[in-house]
């Protein structure tokens, strides 16, 4: 179970955007309160896009920004870097309240699921890790292949509650996984590569 001194991220989230007195507030001030939690934050906003319909190609924004992501954690960054610009661009209130509102349900089904366990491997140095797995399959994710958007967005997402949960179980699971992925991957590669070259 939780330990009760350690508030959810959904309690969080939703005590800072209350606590804002203007109309604005910034990713910076949502993200900060969650410190060491805000890797796995900033990677479920990466993950949720991949859910909504949206225009070709949106993979391969969001699996560039994920390879970023996990390159960051791959070389030991305490917190996730993002540009100034992006960091503190003033959001409406209104329009993260919105946003919160549709995802603070899952998100809440999601956390009941997990806990904190082998929470070892849900810290440094095993962030070195989740970062190469994370960055691996982001570069997949931005490869134009076809119908892959949701199961590299579900395991995106399964990756951002466990470091949200500090849930190294989950993550021990996700590396097997992301390992099976990336085999599959490769041998699929090589299929095409070879039909490719007795075509020509």
């Amino acid at each position: 179970m939780t330990r009760a001194h350690e508030r959810r991220t959904t309690q969080i989230l939703t005590e800072t955007l209350a606590a804002q007195e203007g109309e604005f507030v910034t990713l910076d001030a949502l993200l900060t309160p969650l410190r060491d939690r805000a890797f796995g934050c900033v990677l479920l906003l990466l993950a949720i896009p991949n859910f909504i319909p949206a225009p070709i190609g949106i993979g391969g924004v969001m699996g560039t920004m994920i390879v970023l992501l996990g390159l960051q954690m791959l070389v030991g960054f305490d917190q996730p870097w993002i540009p100034a610009r992006l960091r503190l661009r003033p959001l409406h209130c209104s329009a993260v309240r919105k946003f919160l509102d549709r995802t603070l349900p899952v998100l809440r089904r999601l956390e009941r699921m997990c806990r904190p366990r082998l929470g070892v491997l849900a810290r440094r140095p095993a962030h070195l890790v989740t970062g190469l797995f994370l960055t691996l399959l982001g570069i997949l994710l931005a490869l134009p292949i076809p119908f892959t958007n949701y199961l590299f967005g579900l395991i995106m997402l399964a990756y951002a509650i466990a470091l949200i949960e500090h849930d190294g179980a989950l993550l021990l699971g996700l590396w097997i996984v992301s390992g099976a992925v990336l085999a599959l991957s490769l041998l699929f590669s090589n299929i095409v590569i070879a039909a490719m070259a007795r075509m020509f």
